[in-house]
């Protein structure tokens, strides 16, 4: 991990950003003191990252469409 002044974050930004898109990880310091980490992006962030998270993990019962007799008659449908 990269330890950066601000001062030569602000004129070397493009580079540090390859840096980081490399992998890198990169903090940027003012006064000596973290100030704000430079890292990549994920790509897919968001709900899309989410698609096939839970595989392998959840169970659908064979009986997951049908509803019990009771909420069936409450709902106005036949039993």
């Amino acid at each position: 991990m990269a330890r950066i002044g601000m001062h030569e974050a602000k004129t070397q930004l493009s580079k540090l950003v390859e840096r980081a898109e490399g992998g890198e990880e990169i903090v940027i310091t003012r006064r000596g003191e973290p100030a704000a980490r430079l890292v990549p992006a994920r790509n897919g962030d968001g709900f899309a990252a989410l698609a096939g998270a839970w595989k392998g993990q959840v169970r659908i019962g064979e009986d997951f469409d049908e509803l019990p007799d009771d909420l069936a008659e409450s709902l106005g449908m036949e039993p």
